[in-house]
């Protein structure tokens, strides 16, 4: 059996030309990084009969944003997300926070909302979250970058982080300079 190989050449013919060579040269790349990163996978939202259940310490994962600053005021924002893509689950409060290497250790106060975050000024109840392949939940950690003299505050380079209601304690990467914390309750990430 043989194989006969066609073969054509386009003239070009300027931009309409060099657009349909970009499109396909595009396709093509898309359809290649496609074809290596594999299958696409969709997130699904609780089902609205079922009852997410309060998250277990294996469930719960941490990261932490870039110092965010103003006036003097220092925040990180922790985000919660689901560990291993496992069934949603629910976080509710605070997160207990502590410093890691940097100084001494600090403990950050829970509070409902301060200078860079935290609830509305008309909530005070913390809301209940949701953690889904879809859905994460933040908390604030905020302190001021000097103390009460005008000294500069030591700089902490990991924060200790136990989500509400488990038993794990993470070990966050964080960069932020204080003299003292406050963290603020879980909040839906929007």
């Amino acid at each position: 059996m043989s194989y006969r190989i066609i073969t054509f050449v386009l003239e070009p013919r300027g931009r309409r030309a060099r657009r349909l060579l970009l499109s396909f040269a595009a396709a093509a790349t898309s359809y290649t990084v496609a074809a290596v990163l594999g299958p696409q996978s969709w997130a699904v939202p609780v089902e609205s009969g079922e009852q997410a259940v309060p998250c277990k310490s294996d469930q719960v994962a941490v990261i932490a944003s870039p110092t965010e600053g103003a006036m003097g005021h220092r925040a990180v924002m922790l985000t919660f997300s689901l560990a291993g893509g496992g069934e949603p689950c629910t976080l509710t409060g605070y997160p207990a926070v502590e410093t890691g290497s940097g100084g001494p250790d600090l403990h950050a106060k829970p509070t409902p909302r301060g200078y860079l975050g935290g609830l509305p000024s008309n909530v005070d109840v913390p809301p209940t979250v949701t953690l889904s392949l879809a859905a994460q939940g933040q908390a604030v950690v905020e302190g001021m970058a000097v103390d009460g003299k005008g000294t500069a505050c030591p700089n902490y380079t990991e924060l200790r982080v136990n989500p509400p209601d488990t038993i794990i304690v993470l070990t966050v990467p964080a960069t932020i300079d204080a003299c003292e914390l406050q963290v603020h309750p879980i909040t839906d990430v929007h």
